[in-house]
């Protein structure tokens, strides 16, 4: 999976997290994104797990912002973990 693979399957479930406003209020890039390359199963509460491809930041954006994002590897939805 790229991220530009990612960006198209997410951008068809109606999410905005790729769009132009999005982007440019974070100051990021379609370059300073990576995916890993498995899905890793992330906790999201309740005893669950969902299966998820994992975006992350190469390099941190304003504020220092460079957490990781998590999508379902099947919907393609965004996944929030628990902390």
């Amino acid at each position: 999976m790229t991220p530009s693979e990612l960006k198209y399957n997410v951008d068809a479930t109606g999410s905005k997290f790729f769009s132009r406003e999005n982007m440019k209020f974070a100051g990021d890039t379609m370059k300073n994104y990576g995916v890993r390359s498995k899905p890793q199963l992330i906790d999201v509460g309740n005893d669950q797990q969902v299966l998820c491809w994992v975006l992350y930041r190469r390099k941190p954006v304003k504020h220092g912002m460079q957490k990781d994002a998590y999508f379902n590897n099947r919907t393609f939805k965004q996944v929030h973990a628990k902390i």
